[in-house]
């Protein structure tokens, strides 16, 4: 049986990746969380915290928005390095500057009510 990580409402993960996704910057409650350093994370694909249970084609439509300058919202379940998970409410958003293109994600705890009605959605896409 997977373990669920309860986020407090004080938590903020915070990251930042590059156009493919791939992580170049992690915060301090982002490595609590997942339970990855940030030097295992810098450089992987944001996937790195994928859970299974969370559909492909959530994560279609979060691309779909950031590629095209418009915030996404939504509530996902993370899988952390020991193969336990976490539900967070994300926001994603996309920057630009002379370094290119970037996408910044802010997660935070989610409501009960937020998992439950994330959980019945998904288990209609898969």
């Amino acid at each position: 049986m997977e373990k669920e990580i309860v986020l407090d409402s004080t938590v903020m993960i915070v990251s930042e990746t590059d156009e493919k996704g791939n992580i170049l910057y992690a915060n301090g409650d982002f490595c609590k969380i997942c339970g990855y350093s940030k030097d295992e994370l810098i450089g992987k694909p944001h996937n790195i915290v994928r859970h299974p249970d969370m559909p492909r084609i959530a994560f279609k439509g979060l691309w779909e928005d950031i590629k095209i300058d418009k915030e996404w919202r939504g509530i996902v379940k993370n899988k952390a390095k020991d193969g336990s998970y976490y539900w967070v409410r994300a926001y994603v958003y996309s920057v630009s500057d002379e370094k290119g293109k970037r996408y910044i994600s802010v997660r935070t705890k989610p409501t009960q009510k937020e998992i439950d009605e994330a959980q019945a959605l998904y288990k209609t896409l898969h």
